[in-house]
């Protein structure tokens, strides 16, 4: 049996934090979110490095031995930490306080030597979880921020340990792989769903339950969710693409068209999941009235071939004194009792070869036979 409150309770809404009457750019840290944790790569177009770092200053040292840095801190549980970092890269106070609310919409800000950018990673098991990417790219670094460890980068750290190539480009070219990593984390989240409501849709033909209609309700707001962290997406990429910054280089824009493109292909499936999804109910109460009208069509005819055997039963109940010439002479009758039984047969065969002839008794059934052939091209004539 389905639960929704339980899953409600899986899958709750992040709590916001509270700045009411504080001034803008103050730094809250959740009290449970998990402390940072900082990991350092750096790399040229021959070598590479990876550190965990236990205290921000060394990272300066990082900073000014190496081309590219991309400085990753899981975890956002220590203000002071967030503003340490924002200090050591010269990041602005609301850029910070941004990073520290985690309910933003992707979204890209410009500043005088930095650019800030966000965008929300989607995982899908058993529910939808939305966390938020906060990324700062300057002239020779790039730095992130994470709700918590676990994200779907490792790929872009897999290439800059392996790929001489991917070193050789520049800082806004690691912004962007990161970008694409997230967006490409969408496709495996929303085939997920798609089968998931492709399962849901065929019970919902086949054999409709009561506990469906929870599940439904509870797709439906999943796929709101995924909407809110995707649709604002395209246009973040458009505006790096739109709008010039010396931080975005032509090569590294040529890329950021593909990773556009990829976003309207998963804009595209998620639109076509939210119309499914959609109508999911009103299949649900389509299938519920035609099985409701089946069973209603099997008791009609069972009545209606049991009123003229219920008559013929009644009308020979009626004891009346068989000595008067008007009143049933059948009563008297050595086969009378076995001649009416044969009579109510045969009234209740002819009956039923009538409704088998007026095509009353045929019942369309819905089988998953059916459902596919249903998905398949006409054949050619």
């Amino acid at each position: 049996m389905f639960d929704l409150k339980r899953s409600r309770r899986r899958h709750a809404r992040k709590r916001r934090i509270v700045t009411l009457g504080v001034p803008p750019g103050t730094l809250i840290a959740d009290p449970e979110a998990p402390k940072p944790v900082i990991r350092l790569m750096a790399y040229s177009s021959d070598a590479h490095i990876e550190v965990t770092i236990t205290n921000p200053e060394e990272i300066i040292e990082h900073l000014s031995k190496w081309p590219i840095t991309w400085i990753n801190v899981d975890g956002l549980g220590d203000a002071s930490i967030i503003a340490r970092l924002g200090e050591i890269f010269d990041l602005h106070r609301l850029a910070l306080e941004d990073v520290m609310n985690t309910h933003q919409r992707a979204k890209v800000e410009a500043y005088k030597d930095h650019l800030y950018i966000v965008c929300r990673e989607i995982e899908y098991e058993n529910g939808v979880a939305s966390d938020q990417i906060s990324m700062f790219l300057g002239k020779n670094f790039v730095l992130t921020f994470q709700e918590h460890a676990g994200d779907c980068l490792g790929s872009v750290r897999e290439r800059i340990r392996q790929s001489d190539r991917f070193r050789s480009y520049g800082a806004d070219y690691l912004a962007y792989a990161l970008l694409d990593a997230v967006i490409d984390g969408y496709f495996p989240a929303l085939e997920n769903m798609g089968e998931n409501l492709e399962a849901l849709e065929e019970k919902v033909v086949l054999s409709p339950t009561e506990d469906m209609v929870p599940r439904i309700h509870m797709l439906k707001r999943e796929l709101l969710t995924v909407r809110r962290a995707i649709w604002p997406a395209r246009d973040a990429i458009n505006s790096l693409l739109r709008d010039p910054n010396p931080l975005v280089s032509d090569h590294t824009r040529l890329y950021l068209r593909d990773c556009h493109d990829h976003v309207i292909h998963v804009i595209d499936m998620l639109e076509t999941y939210r119309e499914l999804g959609s109508d999911l109910m009103d299949i649900y109460l389509s299938s519920l009235s035609n099985r409701l009208n089946s069973v209603m069509k099997v008791l009609t005819i069972i009545a209606t071939i049991f009123m003229p055997l219920s008559f013929i039963a009644s009308l020979y109940g009626m004891n009346f004194d068989r000595s008067h010439p008007l009143n049933m002479p059948e009563l008297g009758w050595k086969y009378g009792y076995l001649t009416v039984l044969i009579f109510m047969l045969l009234s209740a065969a002819g009956m039923m070869y009538y409704f088998y002839r007026q095509g009353w008794l045929s019942r369309s059934r819905v089988t998953r036979a059916s459902l596919e052939d249903a998905g398949k091209p006409p054949p050619n004539v």
